[in-house]
């Protein structure tokens, strides 16, 4: 885009509820230049100027953990959800593995899309297509890069289709992440499924490129007591303590769930700096967990929000608070409003920072320019001086503008550069051809 892109008349956003109005923020090449009083930043020609008349300029949130296309092939119902983990599994896994990279381009675009007019500017996404995995991530590629959102995605490598499938798979997977490991959006994560799911030849070589390429590492880890039991009833470990073994946790490894932690192994992933995406969404529609949040939140902890396939992150943002405040309610912890703004914006911030070697997670000047106005005019408790619970109010809000490294993907509620309704005719074209085949 020639020029710059000038926000107008914005409501800086932050989590602690004080709202700077009146500003106007500068970008160019991908970056925040200047935040200033608006009075002070002038209309130059040739910019593109956005009128945000007082609506709030917030950063784009971060879905830690997404299933872009896995969540459309098997949308939950009562019935379904009543099933066991292994059935439910079992019948997800047969569409996955009827899976074709036209497929996944056609419901990648259309979960992007959904994304973006929701306000997430970047999905750490975990694709499951076992019958192509170079193919896939591919296509997923293709798709971020049409609509310009932000992604890094993985697959979700198995051993249940044998060693040699796995393998390939695995090959597959390096490829593209060496391929994509300096793309400015859309980057390659190596990635597996679960540990009770993964023979050890799988984890090995999976620690070994991870040490090779340096690349982020997808996964779920502890899903539930069923990864747990399986795992230590084959392996006789649990299921942190044998993936260290391979060197599959610390910096840089992208766990989700965590559902069935212990204390002690929660401390061992602070220690290593795992960041964990935690699904509060999933949460209240699966089977209890294990340790639940106690043991998550009892030391500082690299934690963000995914939507795990289950709606999305502004969803999973609404029921994060509801569980906290349980939480504060039993006595179990003092500061919900402060926990809810570390999964939103901090873990999340941080997250994006590592990935992208850039600040983010700010509308300061020099940090990455992911933003998003909402349609939202912010108003202040005269006692305080502060906005009443500034991420819920965001959560609740339709998205006005999307930027994305600089480039506006979303415009008054309506995609840049694609047609919404054609993107979900052609993501409904193969959702009913994948079906069909399944018969």
């Amino acid at each position: 885009m020639e020029g710059r892109l000038l926000l107008k008349n914005c409501a800086l956003f932050r989590a602690d509820g004080r709202v700077r109005r009146a500003m106007a923020v500068v970008v160019e090449e991908g970056r925040i230049h200047q935040v200033a009083p608006d009075a002070e930043v002038p209309v130059r020609p040739g910019d593109w100027e956005v009128a945000c008349r007082g609506r709030l300029l917030a950063p784009g949130l971060v879905d830690c953990h997404s299933h872009l296309v896995s969540s459309q092939l098997l949308p939950p119902t009562g019935e379904l959800l009543l099933k066991g983990p292994a059935a439910r599994r079992a019948q997800q896994a047969r569409l996955e593995a009827l899976l074709t990279p036209a497929d996944v381009e056609a419901l990648s675009a259309f979960g992007l899309a959904r994304a973006l007019r929701s306000g997430v500017t970047l999905a750490v996404e975990h694709l499951a297509c076992p019958s192509d995995v170079g193919g896939a991530l591919a296509a997923q590629a293709r798709a971020a890069e049409r609509l310009g959102m932000r992604l890094v995605t993985g697959p979700s490598t198995h051993s249940l289709g044998g060693a040699a499938a796995a393998e390939a798979q695995v090959e597959a997977n390096a490829a593209f992440a060496r391929a994509q490991r300096s793309h400015p959006r859309v980057r390659g994560a190596l990635g597996f499924h679960a540990s009770s799911s993964c023979e050890d030849a799988l984890l090995r070589r999976l620690g070994r490129l991870r040490e090779e390429l340096g690349a982020p590492l997808v996964f779920h880890l502890a899903e539930d007591e069923a990864d747990l039991t399986a795992t230590f009833s084959r392996y006789g470990r649990r299921v942190v303590a044998r993936l260290e073994t391979f060197g599959l946790l610390g910096a840089g490894s992208l766990a989700a769930h965590g559902r069935a932690l212990d204390r002690a192994e929660s401390e061992r992933l602070a220690q290593g700096r795992t960041f964990l995406a935690l699904a509060p969404t999933a949460g209240l529609v699966q089977e209890p967990g294990g340790g639940g949040l106690d043991s998550l939140l009892a030391r500082p902890q690299l934690l963000g929000l995914g939507s795990a396939g289950y709606g999305h992150v502004s969803e999973s943002l609404q029921a994060a608070f509801v569980l906290l405040l349980q939480q504060a309610r039993a006595g179990r912890l003092l500061d919900p409003d402060g926990t809810l703004a570390q999964l939103a914006v901090e873990g999340p911030a941080e997250l994006c920072s590592m990935l992208f070697g850039a600040p983010s997670g700010a509308v300061e000047e020099g940090a990455l320019a992911d933003l998003v106005v909402y349609d939202l005019v912010p108003t202040e408790d005269p006692a305080t001086g502060l906005m009443p619970s500034p991420l819920l109010a965001l959560a609740r809000s339709p998205v006005a503008w999307s930027v994305v490294d600089g480039r506006v993907t979303v415009r008054e509620g309506q995609l840049l550069g694609a047609d919404f309704l054609e993107l979900a005719h052609a993501a409904a074209r193969a959702l009913e051809g994948l079906w069909a085949r399944a018969q």
